[in-house]
């Protein structure tokens, strides 16, 4: 009877049995030693996809460039996933599986940071010839991303499990994690991992780690109407019907379904980005192509929005006798949702690793993601940020009452050595808590 108990106990402890507590500070000063050696290969890294951005599921250059340096560390790397991703694993016994996540996307826009470094790429973006540039931070990520997966591979004796290292096309168009999924990610990788990071360099200052539990991001749908109107000359507009007058009345209109009909505590955002027609300042066209975006973080502030939407557009073809407009709505990216007990316990560690700045974000943030897919396929998550920008610079915007650009800015340009170092700094010790022995 003794030897039944004494066997049932250690049955119990056997599967109650936890890793130890991440010694943070000792590992931070060994991952720093590391960064020290491994930093200018990746600021090399950083400015070569930086020079060199591609769009959306174009990203073949980009993808070979991060798949051979996986290969170069040992990961077993398969490449097409998702058209343009790269899935990168590496078995190191028994143990959780964790996700780590960049970007490989670019944005169809023209740099202007003057960096000597900075884009002049061009490509076909939706039949047009367009400039592209990283001004969201994804080169920054992706250098992260490699700087991390050297860490790990350089501690392998301090953890157990499985690394499964994505790296996913078009984020910017709010469908490449869902393209992965439909590929057959995880069963690619034997099975949904146990946890996924990500994380994402904004307009905070360089050195900087927030966090939040539970929602992070907002929905994101695309808005795509199509004006239809009747040309003719420019001096003889009574015998037209004119669709850039109908594009600029529901580009000003539409702001009132968010200043009038939503709650003004609630959140919610409709911004036209392109307004395209015509070919001559002569000629009203018959039609006019109106894009934009539309951001919430509530279903009934959604719906409201969209019905606005709709309302407005046919408000204005009806003021202006035209013919239906041809309004698509796409539904993108939906609430990146962060686990809180995975967040708490990521939390404790960005606290002794950076001290006070290690920063509690407030509420959710207005941009979209699809990491949210992973989310919603039932990988806890935590998806956190850094800072990118030179806090002396900071200080001095400030001073002089002049904005600092954000994402998506042409002059939006990271400062790659802490905001690089950082971003490996943050993942490493967050993976290594969910993995160590």
């Amino acid at each position: 009877m003794k030897l039944l108990v004494s066997a049932a106990v250690a049955a119990l402890l056997a599967t109650t049995a936890v890793a130890a507590p991440l010694n943070v500070p000792a590992t931070l000063k060994t991952i720093d030693a590391q960064l020290d050696r491994d930093y200018p290969a990746l600021d090399a890294l950083y400015k070569d996809i930086h020079a060199h951005p591609e769009l959306g599921f174009q990203e073949v250059e980009t993808a070979a460039k991060l798949a051979k340096e996986m290969r170069t560390l040992g990961f077993t790397v398969t490449e097409g996933v998702g058209k343009t991703g790269v899935v990168a694993v590496l078995k190191n016994g028994e143990g959780p599986k964790v996700l780590i996540r960049t970007e490989l996307d670019a944005l169809p826009m023209q740099e202007k940071t003057g960096l000597p470094y900075a884009s002049q790429a061009q490509a076909t973006w939706n039949g047009d010839k367009v400039y592209v540039a990283h001004s969201c931070g994804h080169d920054i990520h992706m250098a992260a991303w490699i700087g991390t997966a050297r860490q790990l591979v350089a501690r392998k004796a301090q953890w157990k499990g499985t690394l499964v290292f994505i790296a996913q096309p078009s984020e910017e168009t709010v469908s490449g994690a869902r393209t992965m999924l439909d590929d057959g990610l995880f069963q690619k990788i034997g099975g949904k991992p146990d946890y996924g990071f990500a994380l994402h360099v904004g307009p905070g200052a360089a050195g900087e780690v927030y966090y939040k539990p539970g929602v992070l991001t907002s929905t994101s749908d695309g808005l795509d109407i199509t004006f239809n109107g009747r040309g003719g000359h420019g001096s003889m507009p009574a015998a037209t019907i004119d669709p850039v007058l109908m594009a600029a009345r529901f580009t000003v209109d539409v702001q009132s379904v968010i200043s009038r009909e939503k709650d003004p505590a609630a959140f919610g955002v409709v911004t036209v980005g392109a307004i395209q027609a015509g070919s001559a300042g002569n000629i009203i066209p018959d039609k006019a192509r109106v894009r934009g975006t539309i951001r919430t973080q509530d279903d009934a502030v959604r719906t409201k929005i969209l019905a606005g939407i709709e309302r407005t557009v046919k408000a204005v073809t009806d003021m202006a006798g035209a013919p239906p407009a041809d309004l698509k709505i796409t539904p993108g990216g939906k609430m990146v949702v962060n686990d809180a007990a995975l967040t708490e316990r990521t939390a404790t560690v960005f606290k002794a690793a950076f001290g006070s700045r290690a920063i509690l974000n407030p509420s959710p943030g207005s941009a979209s993601e699809d990491y949210s897919e992973f989310v919603l396929a039932g990988v806890p998550s935590v998806y956190f940020s850094i800072g990118g920008l030179d806090p002396a610079e900071m200080a001095k915007a400030k001073a002089e009452g002049r904005p600092l650009p954000v994402n998506h800015s042409p002059f939006f340009a990271p400062v790659p050595q802490p905001s690089i170092r950082t971003g490996v700094e943050a993942m490493t010790l967050a993976v290594l808590n969910v993995m160590g022995k």
